[in-house]
């Protein structure tokens, strides 16, 4: 039986969605940069702090065990989430970037050297592009880059022509934050391990938006947010796929990541504990665990529904001005709902401020891309970016805001 959602009710549970920016209904279509929070994971760190307050893992009292008890409850749940094989392998960190450095301090420390390559694609972000950019400087490595195809997705071709023994790593998104791609990630997976090289993959926009499965994919490491999938800010995830928990060195050292300690020397606990040194963010994973149970309530294949149909409805609309230019597939194979685009001669910036005059919220700028932005000829775009909570409704409002940017400059 096919399941329907409705929207109103969602909404109905985002109190922030009631807010009236200069007297205008909030349309918030800065989704890819954050989320908005439901009643739900706002209650949930509420009482966190007002019925279980306490370090983890540390103390015999009862605060500190219910504390324990949700902290390890939240870690249960994502792994779930995502279909990860064991508990071992769910790192709690502060987001996406913290587990991607992770990664690169500690493992490709240990296994990247001179004349190693390590694959990424023009349209990473910063978070995925800068920590090996560091890597390779420090170990003398090379970066080698896949561009894009005519559609504006990823020159396969390419990246097959690139494997060889010579490369240790490839680190890809899943998804695009600027030109809503969906990368396939299992095939390049698949590909880069008969090479021998090991796969990160950066989350941030996918395990929002669509089912992800990690033992699927069979990446070595994926990395996510939870601010990004209705889930509070400072809380994120690294998988390590099990099979190499023991190559993946110590991050940080210090409090409960420990097993002895002495004067000269120490040991350190089984993961996930190794990598995760002092007190944790317990009320970000506690409010994570109610966004995973919120999300899995709608379903995450009725959640890339409702998406598909609002990205496919906004970009019929923008190609119908003339004065609008998309960035990116001008169709739904394989994309996600964020729509990057220019008004001619308007800055990104003055169409954003002009939008936000109607209660529009979009993004402009680099995206935390600037490599893709060189790539596409630009200096930066704006970016309309969509969630389970807009609607078709909304849409309609953003392009007729949008319509009359340019009349702010006296151009037809």
């Amino acid at each position: 039986m096919e399941r329907t959602i409705d929207v109103k009710s969602i909404r109905d549970d985002f109190p922030i969605l009631k807010a009236r920016p200069y007297g205008r209904d909030l349309i918030y279509f800065d989704n890819a940069a954050t989320t908005q929070k439901p009643y739900g994971v706002i209650k949930a760190i509420e009482d966190y702090y007002t019925g279980m307050n306490a370090n983890v893992y540390r103390s015999a009292h009862y605060l500190s065990g219910v504390a324990t008890n949700a902290y390890e409850e939240a870690r249960n749940k994502v792994k779930k989430f995502i279909n990860a094989g064991s508990e071992e392998s769910i790192i709690f960190t502060r987001n996406t970037t913290e587990s991607i450095n992770l990664v690169a301090y500690t493992w490709a420390m240990e296994n990247i050297g001179e004349g190693d390559e390590m694959i990424l694609t023009v349209a990473e972000h910063h978070s995925n592009m800068l920590p090996w950019q560091m890597i390779a400087g420090r170990r003398g490595a090379k970066l080698r880059y896949v561009y894009l195809d005519k559609d504006g997705r990823l020159d396969m071709q390419s990246y097959r022509d690139m494997l060889s023994s010579r490369v240790k790593l490839v680190a890809v998104q899943q998804v695009s934050n600027v030109l809503g791609i969906i990368n396939p990630v299992r095939e390049m997976t698949e590909e880069a391990h008969k090479a021998g090289a090991k796969v990160l993959i950066d989350g941030a926009q996918s395990v929002p938006h669509m089912k992800v499965d990690v033992r699927d994919i069979g990446c070595d490491f994926f990395a996510f947010s939870g601010h990004k999938m209705m889930g509070p800010m400072g809380i994120g995830v690294l998988y390590i796929n099990k099979d190499i928990l023991d190559q993946v060195p110590a991050f940080m050292r210090g409090g409960e990541m420990i097993d002895e300690v002495y004067e000269d020397r120490a040991t350190f606990a089984d993961p996930p504990l190794k990598f995760e040194a002092g007190t944790p963010n317990v009320e970000g994973a506690v409010g994570l665990s109610a966004a995973v149970d919120y999300l899995e309530n709608i379903g995450m294949n009725e959640i890339h529904g409702v998406e598909a149909d609002l990205t496919q409805y906004a970009l019929e609309k923008l190609k119908t001005i003339d004065f609008v230019k998309i960035y990116g597939p001008l169709d739904m194979k394989d994309r996600m709902g964020v729509i990057s685009f220019n008004v001619a001669d308007v800055h990104p910036h003055d169409v954003a401020t002009i939008l936000d005059q109607d209660g529009v919220a979009i993004r402009s700028g680099h995206h935390c891309a600037q490599p893709l932005m060189r790539y596409l000829n630009v200096p930066a775009t704006c970016r309309a970016s969509f969630y389970v909570y807009n609607t078709r409704e909304e849409i309609d409002a953003f392009i007729e805001s949008l319509k009359g940017v340019r009349k702010w400059f006296k151009r037809n």
